[in-house]
């Protein structure tokens, strides 16, 4: 039988205990002589097997909170109180219905991982191209990628010149410029123009293979959640017991023993949290906040250490323009102005960040004609009766533009991401790129501090140049560039280790086994993010940081109220007990008076739902 069918049958058997209850109590008000039958025929239905699983757990060493509740029931049936047993039954499997709920759906980030990896590779053979299988493709193979394409495999450019988007894989921001000799990751997306490229390894050896299987590692390595009423029932079924043994000592009577358990029966413990989760989940819904689990509830409200991604979690994840400089005669606006001409008639992102600069400095932006592109190297064009060229260094230097007179103020030797531009053949100014932090990024962090975060991490697939400085503009101390999904997996693994609760805020591919073995990952996603939110424990739907906070403190406020709704029914089924145990409550009684403290407990633990508080 499939998972969901078995829930599905699961989640039916609070409603036939509801169902034998009440048709008992019906029939009890024609005839008293049929209504112990039915409920003792619905006990023996659905308690015994319930009773059964919980024994069976105990076998294998499943200590679990449901214990007492499962010796009620057993209990029910030899004295023969089928309504006190069934009222156990039906607390007891409403509970257990209300957690699954709470739990929601396991991550299928491996099998999202899989859906998304390339399947065919355009093979060259000769002057033709045949689309094989991936898997099929073998080193020393030449493949033909298309704007658009993923590589299928790790490999190295025989010909073409393309940007490349690797920020899936190794978490660069920006496109990285690729010409023969490159040497290209799987999973990377091939920009402008095709690229001929020699697969160096298998498909099944790639970088892309590589983090299916460190996801696949991490989901397999990590702790499962354990019920905060089965860590509290390691104490608390044990004195259950002794009071109810010590009760039928006393007495010799059988039935204080059986309305000790009754009453001991720990639903509130059951549901206090379940209840609460909920309703801490349906909160953090309304908010854009998606907690994929109620054990994510839990892991947030604990996290010692933030662990961020940069690309796209710290920063906006596309260049803009950062800076323009002018050579004189030129003014920073006639250059800007210039350079968005020639690149309104380009695709590539680094065009769209000129031309929506300009657009932003309000700049009067003239016609160009004879635009001609230069795919991964520059553009070049007619404007207003002069040749204006914008790109690469070399692309300048090489006649595109002779740009030689540029001069050594403008080498490229220890440039960061910058276009070269010049007018007629001389060097007119530069344009700086950079990854801009989120504009709402030093509040979230400024939040996590003031909510007891102290130390903030910052991994990057960027070059560690960038982290740092992105690090040092938001006050991150601790930031770490260069590393790939397999260091950045190690560095959570070992924070672990040292006994942190480690939350890991990512949104890409590379980020996925990360987010995978952190004690809570978490994901933004406002564009779908397909395989980063299924490696995470919780999902922002909002492109915003500060969910991050907001999701700690909902957490932190859900367990602190399902923990005290959990404190108060334990308080109040232990003095029950006592009074059962003097003879005070009979079963029946009993059972009833324990339904009272559930649905105080559930009344308590729906305040997690509401918006007052933290």
């Amino acid at each position: 039988m499939s998972l969901g069918r078995a829930t599905a049958r699961a989640d039916l058997r609070p409603a036939g205990a509801l169902l034998l209850l009440v048709v008992g109590a019906v029939v009890r008000v024609a005839d008293t002589r049929w209504s112990d039958p039915i409920w003792m025929a619905g006990l023996l239905l659905i308690g015994i097997p319930m009773a059964a699983r919980t024994l069976a757990g105990m076998l294998h060493g499943r200590f679990a909170a449901d214990v007492v509740a499962s010796l009620a029931v057993l209990a029910a049936v030899f004295l023969y109180q089928p309504l006190a047993g069934l009222v156990v039954v039906l607390m007891q499997t409403g509970g257990e219905a209300l957690e699954r709920r709470a739990e929601g759906r396991a991550s299928r980030a491996v099998e999202a991982l899989a859906a998304a990896a390339p399947r065919v590779a355009h093979v060259v053979r000769g002057d033709d191209l045949v689309d094989t299988a991936v898997d099929a493709v073998a080193p020393g193979m030449l493949m033909l990628v298309r704007p658009g394409e993923l590589i299928p495999c790790d490999g190295t450019v025989m010909d073409g010149l393309a940007p490349v988007d690797q920020s899936r894989i190794t978490g660069e921001s920006l496109p990285v410029p690729a010409g023969p000799g490159s040497v290209l990751l799987s999973g990377g997306i091939v920009l402008d123009s095709p690229l001929t490229i020699r697969a160096d390894r298998a498909a099944a050896e790639s970088e892309y293979a590589q983090i299916v299987r460190l996801v696949r590692s991490a989901q397999a390595s990590k702790a499962p959640f354990q019920r905060i009423a089965d860590r509290y029932a390691i104490w608390f079924t044990p004195l259950a017991l002794a009071v109810a043994l010590v009760a039928w000592a006393a007495s010799h009577d059988a039935t204080r023993l059986l309305a000790v358990l009754v009453v001991a029966t720990p639903c509130p413990m059951i549901l206090a949290t379940p209840v609460a989760m909920i309703g801490g989940i349906d909160r953090g819904a309304r908010r854009g906040l998606i907690f994929r689990h109620g054990g994510a509830l839990e892991a947030i409200a604990g996290v010692t250490v933030v662990v961020l991604d940069k690309t796209g979690t710290l920063t906006l994840g596309r260049p803009e323009v950062a800076a323009v400089t002018a050579i004189p005669p030129f003014t920073a606006e006639r250059v800007l102005a210039l350079a968005a001409a020639v690149e309104r008639g380009s695709g590539h992102e680094l065009a769209r960040s000129v031309t929506a600069e300009a657009t932003t400095r309000r700049l009067s932006v003239p016609g160009a004609a004879q635009i001609v592109e230069s795919p991964g190297q520059g553009v070049s064009g007619m404007v207003d009766g002069h040749r204006v060229a914008v790109g690469t260094w070399s692309y300048l230097a090489t006649g595109a533009a002779r740009a030689g007179t540029a001069g050594g103020a403008h080498s490229p030797a220890g440039a960061g991401l910058r276009a070269f531009v010049s007018i007629d053949g001389a060097a007119a100014g530069t344009i700086e790129f950079a990854d801009r932090p989120r504009p709402e990024a030093a509040g979230a962090l400024a939040q996590l501090r003031s909510l007891g975060i102290q130390r903030i991490m910052l991994l990057s697939g960027d070059r560690d140049v960038e982290a740092q400085s992105v690090a040092a503009g938001l006050g991150i101390t601790d930031a770490r560039g260069d590393t790939l999904p397999g260091d950045k997996l190690a560095v959570i693994r070992d924070l672990l280790r040292d006994g942190h609760q480690v939350a890991m805020i990512g949104d890409g591919i590379n980020d996925a086994p990360a987010l995978s073995a952190a004690t809570v990952g978490v994901a933004l996603a406002p564009g779908g993010g397909r395989i980063a939110a299924e490696a995470a424990d919780i999902v922002l739907l909002g492109d915003d940081l500060r969910g991050v906070p907001a999701a700690i403190a909902i957490g932190r406020r859900t367990m602190r109220i399902a923990r005290q709704s959990l404190w108060a029914g334990v308080g109040l089924s232990g003095i029950a007990m006592l009074v059962a145990a003097a003879g005070g409550i009979p079963p029946a009684i009993g059972a009833l008076l324990q339904e009272g403290i559930d649905v105080a407990v559930i009344l308590n633990a729906l305040r997690s739902s509401l918006e007052s508080g933290p």
